[in-house]
């Protein structure tokens, strides 16, 4: 529904997670019974969770534990593991800076040129391990990567900026182009990020095996201050899930769609599921995690940027182990920790044996799902409170 704004000048309403909520079903189903499984090409994981492509998040080490978990750690080929020998002491140094050197010191560090023989490093680090490796770079350097990481061994690459298209309009150089780098590389390559149904219908057409929905919904994202671009989740989940349906139908291939970011409990990613996403990138989250290289702190992908940077540091602090924040038991009680076990109970409560049936879950929309009855723990300052 398109609402006018002003004159002769219309605007379309757009949801978030604090709008809506997820209705019961007529049936429930035992939890421990559910399929929590996402297929991204040949890869299956155990269960849909992806931790974001951020050095205060994901490093090698963490890449190993995430992937024993069952989930899929994304590493970041344009930033600090690539750069330097020893990238715990490098974010060390960023976790340790005041918040006024912050930006100024990501900035600094990141000037160090990328080395490619750690991006074939890392890689093998990771597979050693026998676990999916999953990395990540901007479509400036995906065709030089590309190739360094299918050697490697690499399982999965992912193409990610602030916005993607299938089509891009330049003059100075020559636009990366997704459907010839798809057609080359013999991995599934995942594509974003992209929050309107037009993109992500060209984008799958253009062969990728996934798709990022999410312009700046990030803990550590400024894009939406910045630049003034964004979608609330929701509304940009449900659009890019019409497009991916809309394309199985025409061509027999299923393309899974993940939301990336807006996401720190485990009530927002079982509505993100609902709202149609086979799968979930998550970042803070997991940079709370004792694994995460970040002691605490993360910053977005853009937050290193010369000239506009469009990401923060923010600290987020050490909250519990990785097997706690994914499988539990919780030991706090905001929905931060056991997002397998949210997810896997929001299933049974909805009805939903798998993935796909979770997407047809009723949605309503409840703008006062978080308050209403809530006023002890919001004068106490605890659980929905906080």
């Amino acid at each position: 529904m398109a609402f006018f704004i002003g004159r002769d000048r219309e605007a379309r309403r757009a949801y978030g997670f604090d709008e809506i909520a997820l209705v019961p079903g007529d049936m429930t189903v035992n939890p421990d019974e559910v399929d929590t499984s996402l297929a991204i090409g040949p890869v299956k994981l155990e269960i849909p969770f992806l931790a974001s492509a951020m050095d205060g998040v994901v490093d090698a080490p963490f890449a190993i534990a995430m992937g024993k978990f069952g989930g899929l750690g994304v590493l970041n080929l344009d930033g600090i593991n690539t750069r330097y020998e020893k990238p715990r002491e490098v974010v060390a140094q960023i976790a340790g800076a005041g918040p006024e050197q912050a930006t100024k010191l990501v900035q600094e560090l990141y000037r160090k040129p990328i080395k490619e023989d750690l991006i074939a490093q890392r890689i093998k680090e990771i597979k050693a391990a026998k676990v999916p490796c999953a990395v990540s770079t901007i479509p400036q350097n995906a065709e030089k990567y590309g190739q360094i990481a299918q050697q490697a061994g690499c399982d999965i690459f992912v193409v990610q900026s602030t916005v993607t298209t299938a089509r891009h309009k330049a003059t100075k150089y020559k636009p990366f182009d997704i459907s010839k780098f798809c057609k080359k590389v013999n991995m599934p390559v995942i594509a974003g990020n992209c929050v309107t149904y037009s993109v992500a219908l060209e984008l799958m057409e253009a062969g990728i095996s996934g798709l990022l929905v999410g312009v700046g919904p990030g803990a550590a994202c400024t894009t939406r201050g910045v630049l003034g671009l964004g979608v609330p989740q929701v509304t940009a989940t449900v659009d890019c899930a019409a497009a991916r349906d809309f394309h199985f139908k025409r061509s027999g291939r299923y393309v899974p769609i993940i939301t990336d970011g807006g996401m720190s409990t485990g009530g927002e990613v079982c509505k993100a599921i609902a709202c149609g996403c086979d799968g979930v990138m998550v970042g803070s989250a997991f940079a709370r995690t004792k694994e995460a290289p970040g002691l605490g702190y993360h910053w977005g992908m853009a937050t290193p940027h010369q000239n506009l940077p469009r990401g923060t540091r923010i600290h987020v602090g050490v909250t519990g182990t990785l097997e706690e924040i994914l499988y539990g038991p919780s030991r706090t009680d905001d929905g931060s920790q056991n997002l397998v076990g949210a997810l896997r109970t929001c299933m049974g409560s909805v009805g939903a044996s798998t993935i796909r049936e979770m997407q047809t879950a009723e949605i309503i929309i409840a703008p006062s799902i978080k308050t209403e009855g809530k006023l002890f723990q919001k004068a106490q300052r605890i659980g929905m409170g906080k």
